[in-house]
Formats: structure tokens, C-alpha cells, sequence
């Protein structure tokens, strides 16, 4: 059985106390395929890194994420475009727009988000989009952006049918992750609905860990806790929940 975290932030500081150990056990549990968005510049010699430890199970993607969003971020735009012109990358991600932590971005939000499409679609990448509190704006710019040369992953999908239907009819799937095993969570109540070809699997580690680690820290080796709740919800085995969404994450980022 081959797992895919399509979104795990492994080069985090909460794991540098035990991060070969932490690898480890998601290894032992299956999990192959390891992507890893980006943050801000001030990340990205530890993303390096741990792709130089882990060459054929860490597939890097490189963006600017939306809570990092100042008022300098033309700067960090241009080392993310610089970083392109260096080497290749599976995603641009995660970006997008956050409105739970602050509003008075918002403008800077929206406008980096737009560039980083663009930037996506210079480089034929998917993108990894970052959505909290913030559909209506980030459908807004996906409307104005859409095309067959747009698609990638809602991470962290937490929104209703209506929006998770939104988001597939923009090339998107679904990034699902520990907040399906919440009992308040409220996407298990409608996904059965929505066929699996459009679910990927993700922790976001070492943040939204499932039951029964909420409010600890996070890491991949819990995908199987994710896994097990979609194996409960569309009535199918934990390997066969694992190859389709393995395969899924193969469509997104084509390898």
C-alpha cells in the first residue's frame, strides 16, 4: 500500500528534534510520497535540505504563503521566481488568501495570489491554494483566471458541498486531512457524495493533526488516520482508498 501526504510542511522547526524518526514512521506505515509546500524565503534552505536527505520521497514546491503576506512581498515574489529560474519544482504552493489571521492584507493577498497563477501556468505547474475564511475571494480570482491551464489542490479543503463543487469545476481537487476525523468538522456529513476521483489525502503536518492526536503536533505517519475515516466513509478498503488517491496526486502533480 502506497500513501501520498500531498501536503506536509516536514522542514518545520517542530520537527527538529526527531525529524529522521518522524520520517521513519511514515515510511513504516506506507507513506512514499512526500509533497512540501513552501512558506517564505526565510524556509527555503531548510526545504532544500530535507530534499537532499530524502531525494526520491520529498517533491518540493515553492510559493509564498498567504499569511506571509506584508508589505514587502513584492520582494518575496521575486526570490520565488528566482527560485524557478534555478531549478524545477512540482506546485507552485501553498498560495492563496487567509482572512482568519489578519484582513489588512487583504488587497496584497489577492494581487500575489494572481501572480503566482501566473507563474504556474509560465511553468505548466498545478497550484496548492491556501483558503481560510476566504472562498468567495479565492473563487472571485479563480473566475477571472480559469482555464485549462489552471488546476491543482484546495488544501486543507473545509467548506461546504456547493463549494467543494465550486472548487472541482475549477480543476481542483480536494485536499483532505485530519479535520474529516473532527466530530465537528462537517465535510464527512457530505463527501461520500463526492466521487474519489477528486480527493487527495494530506495532514498539513505538524498542524491539524486527526483523532485522536487533535491539538498535538502533527505528522505524516497520521495519514492513516485520514485514511481510515475515508475508508469508513465511501465503504472501501484502506488500499484501495490509498491507490486511488495516490493516483489522484499523480494526475495533480504528474509524477
Amino acid at each position: 500500500m502506497i500513501l501520498t501526504d500531498t501536503h506536509t510542511h516536514l522542514y518545520s522547526e517542530a520537527f527538529d528534534e526527531d525529524q529522521e524518526l518522524m520520517m521513519k514512521r511514515a515510511m513504516d506505515l506506507g507513506v512514499e510520497r512526500f509533497f512540501v509546500p513552501a512558506i517564505d524565503s526565510t524556509y527555503a534552505e531548510r526545504m532544500y535540505s530535507l530534499e537532499r536527505k530524502y531525494p526520491t520521497a520529498v517533491f518540493l514546491m515553492m510559493g509564498l504563503h498567504p499569511t506571509h503576506v506584508k508589505e514587502h512581498y513584492e520582494e518575496e515574489l521575486e526570490f520565488v521566481e528566482k527560485q524557478f529560474q534555478k531549478r524545477s519544482f512540482y506546485a507552485v504552493g501553498e498560495i492563496g488568501i487567509d482572512l482568519y489571521w489578519d484582513k489588512s492584507y487583504l488587497k496584497q493577498q489577492q494581487m500575489a495570489f494572481v501572480q503566482q497563477i501566473k507563474l504556474a501556468k509560465k511553468y505548466k505547474l498545478p497550484i496548492v491554494i491556501h483558503s481560510r475564511e476566504s472562498f468567495d475571494e479565492i473563487f472571485e480570482i479563480l473566475e477571472q483566471e480559469k482555464g485549462d491551464d489552471l488546476y491543482g489542490i484546495f488544501h486543507c479543503f473545509t467548506g461546504t458541498m456547493e463549494q467543494a463543487q465550486k472548487a472541482m469545476a475549477y480543476n481542483m481537487k480536494l485536499g483532505i486531512g485530519g479535520v474529516v476525523t473532527f466530530k465537528n468538522g462537517k465535510i464527512d456529513r457530505f463527501l461520500g457524495e463526492i466521487d474519489l476521483s477528486h480527493i487527495v489525502l494530506e495532514t498539513d503536518a505538524p498542524y491539524l493533526a486527526p483523532m485522536p492526536y487533535r491539538g498535538k503536533r502533527n505528522e505524516s505517519s497520521y495519514i492513516v488516520h485520514v485514511l481510515d475515516k475515508l475508508s469508513e466513509i465511501y465503504g472501501l478498503s484502506q488500499k484501495e482508498i490509498a491507490r486511488i488517491t495516490t493516483e489522484n496526486s499523480k494526475q495533480v502533480f504528474g509524477i
